[in-house]
């Protein structure tokens, strides 16, 4: 390169901190590293601020001898592709265009293939190896953590069980060994051109667990389901905020005349569905995932099957369903809130139900308040969280 090697690069940018989850490339600005949630500066001899040219050629170098990627690149405007330093240090990447130049993300993937324990996920995660069929959904925004969460299951499945698990990925990410089960990972673009195609091979290699990256389309989650209901355990992510609009979004993919079938068959074939959002600590060392767990039960695949009601939704199910190891998040962030593991302003933040959670910190709602707010915040945002306040607050004073 003219101005600079790409590996130098990044070796002095992980170099300034330990727990550096991105890289960042961004014309008009210098190289910066993103800290428990924070984009930060490092300074580079020489890259004050990054110019078209240099970012262009950080491209270059990261796309060499993968033309599949640069041809997506230039037809689609990003590409999505893996990077490893000397087999040490692995990276997902994506590359895309904005405004005629090129930034680049770069996410940090750890060595080691986490597990449950490591990521302090909740130890019920763990019976998701017990399972012979189904669909295990993962979902929460990007970076919160639901590659790591995967990775874990996956792990803990690997060494406990004696299967073949197929995985697609865009792009592999945590690098698994055989252990007592063999398992295959193919990436996107290199091994096969599609989720869906690679899925629908998928069943016929045989395997008792597949990992899908993502269920992105129509396509790909009818073959999904069509797995998880003859006899495999199928772990896949949306990009969905929590248990019922997962369940919204799944159902929203097809014909408003099938939406009863996709019910029952989501009903039936559902195991887990587990949201995740990374919480600052309030210690400054790092942050938590706040997890929310929809477990299948009778009385979820009812609501599923049935439609959610008042009285009768899924975060009613879960605020009830401790013994079965379901929770939600504000269960799970009030908690966090008084052991004084997280801020009450960063928790309320990332909470579902703001106002509810507030007058439950302060001792003025009860249960019933907060089932019924948080209820209404999926449904109706800010507005009815503050109807559900004030109804708290009169229901008081009245009693």
């Amino acid at each position: 390169m003219s101005f600079f090697e790409l590996p130098p690069l990044i070796e002095k940018m992980l170099a300034t901190a330990d727990n550096i989850s991105d890289l960042n490339f961004s014309v008009g600005r210098p190289p910066q590293v993103e800290i428990n949630g924070k984009l930060t500066p490092v300074e580079i001899k020489g890259l004050r601020v990054l110019t078209p040219y240099q970012t262009e050629i950080i491209v270059m170098s990261l796309l060499s001898g993968n033309n599949d990627a640069a041809e997506k690149l230039l037809k689609n405007g990003s590409a999505d592709i893996s990077f490893s330093i000397h087999q040490r240090t692995r990276f997902r990447v994506n590359i895309f265009s904005q405004r005629g130049t090129y930034c680049i993300v770069m996410r940090v993937i750890p060595t080691e293939v986490p597990t449950i324990e490591s990521l302090q996920l909740p130890p019920q995660l763990g019976e998701i190896s017990f399972y012979k069929n189904g669909i295990v959904l993962l979902t929460g925004p990007t970076g919160s953590g639901k590659s790591s969460t995967l990775a874990a299951v996956i792990d803990k499945i690997n060494r406990e069980k004696y299967y073949h698990i197929v995985t697609i990925e865009d792009p592999i990410e945590f690098l698994h060994s055989h252990r007592n089960s063999t398992i295959n990972q193919r990436e996107l673009g290199s091994d096969t051109p599609s989720f869906a195609l690679a899925l629908r091979a998928a069943l016929r290699q045989a395997p008792k667990v597949i990992l899908v990256g993502e269920m992105r389309d129509l396509e790909t989650t009818e073959i999904a389901l069509e797995a998880s209901e003859t006899g495999h355990l199928v772990l896949s992510t949306l990009h969905t905020t929590d248990a019922s609009k997962t369940i919204d979004r799944i159902i929203g993919l097809y014909p408003k005349n099938e939406e009863h079938i996709i019910r029952v068959r989501l009903a039936q074939s559902f195991r887990y569905i587990i949201s995740q959002r990374l919480v600052p600590r309030a210690d400054g060392k790092g942050r938590m995932a706040a997890v929310e767990i929809l477990k299948s039960t009778p009385r979820t695949r009812e609501y599923i099957e049935r439609g959610e009601s008042e009285g009768k939704s899924l975060l009613d199910a879960m605020n009830d369903g401790e013994l079965e190891g379901m929770q939600h998040f504000d269960q799970v962030i009030e908690k966090w809130i008084r052991q004084g593991i997280v801020s009450k302003e960063d928790g309320l933040s990332f909470s579902t139900n703001h106002s509810n959670l507030q007058l439950r910190l302060s001792g003025l709602g009860a249960s019933s308040d907060f089932v019924v707010g948080g209820q209404d915040s999926s449904r109706s945002g800010d507005n009815t969280n503050r109807s559900a306040g004030v109804g708290s607050m009169r229901n008081l004073i009245e009693r």
